[in-house]
């Protein structure tokens, strides 16, 4: 930091340390919250960041603190991958870890005393976020979903026909259209409900109860032990695109829907 001699002139101090901080150091427009321990940490800080092409929207002196936080959340509105603080051998203020706690994984917080280790965390963390948020416009678009029919648990057998399912692989929405494992078409998902709850998707490993209108368990669903999603060739064909995005039993299922569809249409998505 810079030291002046003080002779009253506590405003003219100030304006002359604001200005030459200032000239120091360059923020953009939008970008990560990023503190640390001094000046010359934060123009080293900076300057690594700018090589990694990591924008920076503020940047201070100190540990993380509330004021950190609230402009961390206020970026979730803008650019998920901006909600992030990273500090630079600083800690974080009490009063501030409950607000990160409240906020779950909504906003990331890296904190490192060997500042290369900080760099290597961030981009790291981008970078996965960044392959989220792109899985997640991608399955906005469509849902990759392969379900096992759990037959011990059918709680109405029409009008509509309510019964337990298990996620295999992938997610199930509401809406969504199904078919078996020949190809035909199943029905759809009205509604899906998780604990006696009513849910917008389950993922996973969840078991739930979901309602099909126009069905009759008995004679439709009796002999049927897996569906999968109903996707066209056009929607299998951007998940292929993008298969980086996926998981390995996402994969495995899109190979199955293909397979499926492959019986009676051989070049079917390709």
């Amino acid at each position: 930091m810079p030291f002046e001699i003080y002779k009253n002139n506590i405003k003219e101090l100030k304006e002359k340390f604001k200005k030459e901080i200032s000239e120091k150091i360059q923020t953009k427009k939008y970008g990560i919250i990023a503190k640390a321990d001094s000046l010359g940490s934060v123009e080293a800080l900076l300057l690594l960041l700018e090589q990694e092409k990591i924008p920076v929207l503020k940047v201070g002196i100190g540990n993380i603190n509330k004021t950190d936080v609230i402009s961390a959340k206020a970026n979730l509105e803008i650019n998920e991958l901006d909600a992030v603080i990273i500090g630079f051998n600083v800690s974080i203020d009490e009063d501030s870890k409950e607000l990160i706690r409240d906020q779950g994984k909504r906003i990331k917080v890296l904190t490192d005393e060997v500042v290369y280790k900080l760099i290597e965390d961030i981009s790291q963390w981008r970078l996965e976020k960044q392959k989220e948020i792109e899985k997640k416009r991608l399955m906005e678009l469509a849902s990759i979903c392969k379900l096992k029919v759990l037959h011990q648990y059918v709680f109405r057998n029409t009008s509509p026909a309510i019964f337990g399912i298990k996620v295999e692989a992938g997610k199930l929405k509401q809406q969504m259209h199904l078919i078996d494992e020949n190809g035909e078409k199943v029905g759809k998902i009205k509604n899906i409900e998780s604990e006696r709850k009513s849910v917008p998707e389950a993922t996973e490993g969840m078991e739930v109860a979901v309602s099909m209108p126009g069905v009759n368990f008995e004679r439709v669903m009796k002999n049927k032990n897996l569906l999968y999603s109903d996707l066209g060739e056009s929607q299998f064909r951007n998940f292929k695109k993008n298969k980086d995005l996926l998981s390995g039993n996402e994969m495995k299922t899109l190979h199955e829907i293909a397979e499926i569809k492959r019986h009676d249409k051989a070049d079917w998505g390709m």
